[in-house]
């Protein structure tokens, strides 16, 4: 389906994959709420071949439907002293490499020290007149690839991608003692809040998590490991590895014994989703920071 940016619309030119679908069928496939709907077909911010219509109205092949799909900055996030680093960037999204020990969001509104607050001086620095809007998180201390959603009409859809796992996120780790084989192993133990200490996470309690992954090498005493979520629980690495016996290296939280290194020892290294728009395969990458990286050939 051909789309196209017009200022603060989206522009689609209706194929068959819509060809007689409603426009309420439209909005549901990019899973926007019912609330989001309802203001949409209220404030006529849509137009199906330059008029407005009712929502139950059929779309043909050939139509062009208009909708309004970007907002404006919302102030959520004043700009920062620094621009981030940018891996990738189209109309729709900007990805960007998060450092080591810097949160994505701040901990109080009058702290601006974070990713948002990068992305927020970047966006000021090009002229966009966008609201800071993230997909995902990273602990502060881990770095590696973010994505930032710039159209907001596609947050929805990105957020429900990421819910069935569509958006793959993988991780690489240094972790304590040694593997076997390089076979691929699943970890599925529910993760719960620690109730002794605010600051963790424990296994146990009714809210799955699954971790997969396989050995990439091991060296003396420890090895490097790919990790892929299928769940977005807290922690959820740091917990799941520190009960099958492989703590990673550097977390004080989950490692009686967390050596040397200053941090734990994890980067979000990789990022694979289908671009909802052009559906290209889009496949980014985040090189190891080099405190991880002197433990590694």
């Amino acid at each position: 389906m051909e789309t196209i940016r017009k200022h603060d619309d989206l522009v689609f030119h209706i194929d068959k994959e819509f060809a007689n679908k409603t426009i309420h069928d439209f909005f549901n496939a990019f899973h926007l709420s019912r609330k989001t709907i309802h203001l949409f077909t209220q404030n006529k911010a849509y137009t199906l071949n330059g008029q407005f219509v009712p929502n139950t109205t059929l779309l043909k092949d050939g139509d062009w439907l208009q909708v309004k799909a970007y907002e404006h900055d919302d102030g959520m996030y004043v700009p920062g002293n620094k621009a981030p680093e940018i891996v990738f960037e189209d109309d729709y999204f900007l990805v960007v490499n998060k450092p080591n020990n810097l949160p994505v969001f701040p901990s109080s509104k009058d702290n601006t020290h974070s990713l948002s607050h990068q992305v927020s001086f970047y966006y000021h620095s090009q002229g966009y007149d966008l609201p800071v809007r993230f997909i995902h998180r990273l602990d502060d201390e881990t770095g590696g690839l973010v994505i930032y959603v710039k159209c907001t009409f596609l947050q929805p859809l990105m957020d429900y991608l990421l819910s069935i796992k569509a958006i793959h996120r993988h991780y690489l780790a240094l972790v304590e003692g040694n593997f076997p084989n390089h076979k691929e192993y699943t970890i599925d133990k529910p993760i719960a809040r620690n109730r002794h200490d605010a600051k963790k996470m424990r296994i146990g309690g009714d809210k799955q998590a699954i971790t997969h992954y396989h050995l990439i090498e091991n060296y003396e005493g420890y090895a490097l490991i790919e990790c892929e979520l299928f769940t977005g629980r807290r922690h959820q690495i740091r917990v799941h590895l520190a009960a099958i016996g492989h703590p990673l290296l550097g977390d004080p939280l989950y490692n009686k014994h967390p050596g040397q290194l200053k941090r734990q020892a994890l980067h979000a290294y990789l990022i694979e989703f289908i671009h909802p728009i052009t559906k290209e395969a889009i496949r980014l990458t985040s090189p190891l920071p080099a405190d991880i990286a002197q433990y590694v050939d």
